[in-house]
């Protein structure tokens, strides 16, 4: 006798905060909902990356998503019962010239003209105020106030921890191998046997244009493998996140004084085994922008670097919305690098147009169509 396989209203695939996110608002919202991840939660980007909560330098087409994700990092414990680790002392883009410095003034004034305001020059005397150790050479910057970090891995697990409590049904270990349509539901095949929904969530990551290519929607999916180091503790110097325009830098220092290194440079992902090879030759290219930027690092001491495995998209935009061709399948992927902070406003708005059909945060944009061929 065969047995009946298991059902919810909803069924997200992928553990990440992007995935955890989407099946804590359903379940908010009065959906049942079945999570599918074939690690553990947070084990690929959403556990690995720098932990920026920024809204600074995002494409304009993210930005009212950054927006509504930024009202709840503010006030993340009550959505999770967790802080995450956020602090907000805001993040802050460095001009390294005066035509850096000119880049930075139009950006500011063209968000300004479409409405937002997150963004503010700022003049070499008060970078210095904002980040002291910064080299005398810089000539100011942008500063986005209300920006900061969390810890990955802690944030993800708590909103998988939170969704289960609210009844989500969180399977892990477990890898989907198919997507396929049964009358008005979709039929999920696991290695763990089968699952049926009437709406399912890719919100794959690096993986995810395997189950678009199993729904008739291919995209063109790069796998990369952002790098990441961190120092041994050093004496408290800086308490804003500072980012690079020209040459890749994320900078970061922890209460225990440890310096997180990132900015993009790629190691090598090989997808299918779970692994990620560092390039030390980029790390060491990374190093020397530290070193450039700021003399009091020179003689800090890398203790470790690591690489996550994350899914990039030739725009760098996400793919976000419903599905092109089908009823009851939405897409949630494709967030190069810079999807962490979106986490908690995306899982709401995606939510939002399971149960309704449509969202009060626009979306233009995001939607997979733009890859159709």
């Amino acid at each position: 006798m065969s047995t009946r396989p298991a059902s919810a209203d909803v069924i997200v695939i992928g553990g990440g905060i992007h995935g955890c996110s989407t099946a804590l608002h359903c379940a908010l919202r009065g959906l049942s909902v079945i999570l599918i991840e074939k690690d553990h939660a947070g084990r690929h980007a959403s556990g690995v990356n720098a932990g920026g909560v920024r809204q600074l330098a995002r494409h304009v087409a993210e930005i009212p998503l950054s927006n509504a994700s930024m009202a709840i990092w503010h006030r993340i414990e009550e959505l999770v019962d967790d802080d995450c680790g956020f602090t907000s002392d805001g993040q802050v883009m460095v001009a390294e010239n005066e035509a850096d410095l000119a880049n930075c003034r139009a950006r500011v004034e063209d968000l300004n003209l479409r409405g937002f305001h997150h963004e503010e020059l700022i003049d070499a005397k008060e970078l210095r105020q904002i980040v002291p150790a910064v080299s005398e050479s810089c000539p100011g910057g942008v500063i986005s106030r209300r920006d900061g970090a969390a810890i990955p891995l802690r944030a993800t697990q708590a909103f998988k921890l939170k969704a289960e409590s609210l009844g989500v049904d969180v399977r892990e270990g477990i890898k989907v191998t198919a997507v396929r349509q049964d009358g008005a539901n979709w039929r999920v095949v696991t290695d763990a046997g089968e699952f049926l929904s009437p709406r399912i969530v890719n919100a794959a990551g690096a993986w995810a244009d395997r189950i678009a290519a199993d729904l008739g929607e291919p995209v063109p999916l790069e796998v990369i493998a952002p790098m990441l180091m961190i120092t041994a503790p050093m004496p408290a110097f800086i308490k804003p996140v500072v980012i690079l325009r020209g040459r890749k830098l994320s900078f970061k220092q922890f209460g225990n004084g440890t310096v997180l290194i990132g900015g993009g440079h790629q190691g090598r992902a090989v997808r299918d085994e779970n692994r990620t090879i560092l390039d030390w030759a980029k790390l060491a290219t990374n190093a020397e922008t530290v070193w450039d930027l700021f003399p009091i690092m020179r003689g800090a001491l890398i203790v470790r670097a690591w690489a996550g495995i994350e899914a990039r998209m030739p725009d760098d935009l996400p793919v976000f919305g419903k599905s092109a061709k089908h009823e009851g399948v939405y897409h949630q992927f494709g967030f190069s690098a810079h999807g962490f902070q979106l986490g908690p406003g995306a899982g709401a708005v995606m939510a939002e147009i399971i149960a309704t059909g449509c969202s009060n945060v626009p979306i233009d944009g995001l939607g997979i169509a733009r890859f159709a061929q």
